[in-house]
């Protein structure tokens, strides 16, 4: 399925906008949410080249930019553009730029992309037209991820690893920037939803843990124009934030684990203890504790059902 995904990509990519494609997204409509902090050497071309690739669709779409505070001349850039503008007026963050312009968003389908010119626009017909069957589609950035410095990849292989143990599905792209979905699958999780860089992260979380329609599809990702917002201690949120997110829908992925360890150690401990002929401390501490942490992990799980209960 991944590959027909991908082979569909590739054959709208090389075709253009072509009648095929026309008639998969006949009847849709899009709203386009592009959040943008100090991107005024990109934001401009990144809503151009997003009208070039829905304009020949012939479908209802909107394009709508949210600027965080932006000290730089990104607001009126995009003003000039001809978009449906809104701002944070204070620095608030890339998640609450996110929020504010899917609440606004007047159609079913919504779209993200940034505006910093890594994620070309023309991927989001085909991304649309396989919307029509999924509650979300994400650009899998994959091998393209080489122009992220290096000293960022294996924090991301990191993150990328324990979310998908932890969703227990393979998640491909974790934090994509490139992605459509329906709102009304995303409008619930909201609330959830953080105010910084973790937006994508906690987006694809929620829809992977409660049985939502989501795949993956190719895309290609650029250089950057201007400098990324991303600081070293966005990692640790990032982790922090996984596990929180885990705990509030499948607590016990985490909890079992860990009280299988503890188990473990009391358990070789107590071997050891048997040959010594001395019950030791650190055999009950590994026995109790395991006891106690899942006793933990099923208060978690029992409210966590309860709050999700429909």
């Amino acid at each position: 399925m991944v590959k027909g995904m991908k082979d569909m990509t590739d054959r709208l990519v090389d075709t253009g906008t072509d009648k095929g494609l026309i008639s998969e997204v006949e009847g849709m409509s899009l709203s386009v949410v592009i959040p943008a902090y100090n991107e005024e050497g990109a934001v401009r071309q990144t809503i151009e080249s997003v009208r070039e690739e829905l304009e020949p669709l012939d479908i209802p779409y909107e394009i709508i930019v949210v600027d965080d505070g932006s000290e730089d001349a990104t607001l009126s850039i995009a003003r000039e553009t001809g978009a449906i503008v809104d701002s944070n007026q204070v620095n608030t963050g890339y998640g609450a730029s996110l929020k504010r312009g899917i609440r606004r968003a007047q159609y079913e389908y919504v779209a993200i992309i940034d505006a910093d010119g890594t994620y070309p626009a023309h991927y989001l017909p085909s991304m649309l037209a396989m919307c029509r069957d999924q509650d979300m589609v994400v650009g899998d950035r994959g091998a393209a991820m080489k122009n992220v410095p290096w000293i960022r990849k294996p924090a991301k292989w990191m993150l990328n690893a324990l979310a998908s143990f932890l969703a227990e599905r393979r998640l491909n792209d974790l934090n994509s920037g490139l992605r459509v979905f329906r709102k009304s699958e995303l409008v619930p999780f909201i609330p959830l939803l953080p105010q910084k860089f973790s937006f994508t992260t906690t987006i694809t979380l929620c829809m992977s843990c409660n049985g939502k329609r989501m795949i993956y599809t190719p895309i290609e990702y650029g250089k950057r124009v201007g400098k990324s917002k991303i600081r070293p201690v966005d990692f640790i949120n990032f982790i922090i934030l996984v596990l929180r997110v885990i705990v509030l829908f499948n607590p016990l992925r985490i909890f079992i684990p860990l009280g299988l360890i503890l188990m473990g150690i009391g358990a070789v401990k107590f071997i050891i203890d048997i040959f010594y002929q001395n019950l030791s401390e650190t055999t009950v501490f590994g026995f109790l504790g395991a006891i106690m942490i899942w006793s933990l992990g099923l208060i978690a799980d029992m409210i966590s059902r309860l709050h999700l209960r429909p």
